[in-house]
């Protein structure tokens, strides 16, 4: 099964007490599924490398590459998961959107209508409150779906 070039890039939730939580993403656009990760750390090299590695689980059951489409953080870049992208570059790899172009990454859209759906015009006390409203909705998008497939889709 081969999967399609998906759209990867992480988000954070705030909570009033100025904590927050943040979350990679990513969505399959031949279908609309999507796969997510809570960042349990900051998010850096290590945090996307595993992150990578879920995906890679997931999608690559075929000898059919996978692409990533991410910006240009730091994180994508690192020198730490080079090995691991080199070793796996014939199913996975990264295809960079060009540098200060915010309005071309797809996940953008997922994010803001995450954040319209589960935490707009609602009060949150406690974090674990946010990630409870949030990972309801992401969910329920980890099944193939029409709303994330054209919301995502390239035109």
């Amino acid at each position: 099964m081969w999967i399609p070039p998906e759209e990867v890039d992480p988000v954070y939730f705030h909570c009033p007490t100025r904590k927050s939580v943040g979350y990679f993403g990513a969505v399959r656009l031949r279908d609309g599924k999507f796969i997510f990760q809570r960042a349990t750390t900051r998010f850096n090299g290590e945090s996307f490398l595993g992150f990578m590695k879920l995906l890679h689980s997931r999608g690559t059951h075929t000898s059919r590459e996978m692409i990533a489409i991410v910006d240009n953080a730091r994180y994508h870049h690192a020198k730490l998961h080079a090995p691991w992208r080199s070793e796996h570059d014939t199913t996975f790899n990264l295809d960079f959107l060009p540098p200060y172009s915010p309005k071309l990454s797809m996940i953008e859209r997922v994010w803001k209508l995450t954040r319209r759906l589960r935490t707009h015009n609602k009060r949150f006390t406690e974090l674990e409150e946010i990630m409870a409203a949030v990972e309801t909705q992401l969910e329920v998008w980890g099944k193939p779906n029409e709303t994330l497939r054209r919301l995502c889709a390239i035109s």
